[in-house]
């Protein structure tokens, strides 16, 4: 079965957001198997998916991303 939802983010200042939560609030019930894609329509948005156990990743992201786009 294929279903297909809009989720609208609220804005953002530029940097390094968590939107899990916003996500799954958003969400129908999902099967416990599947595979689950998300597309951001915006073409100046960029997704990480990372495990989030270290506190330090968004840190580095940020200092990275402040070396590319200053």
């Amino acid at each position: 079965m294929i279903q297909q939802i809009n989720i609208t983010l609220p804005p953002f200042s530029r940097g390094y957001h968590l939107i899990d939560n916003i996500i799954f609030r958003q969400l129908p019930n999902l099967p416990q198997i599947g595979i689950f894609h998300l597309f951001i329509k915006h073409t100046s948005a960029g997704l990480t998916i990372n495990e989030n156990a270290d506190s330090s990743v968004r840190a580095i992201v940020r200092a990275v991303l402040r070396v590319f786009y200053p």
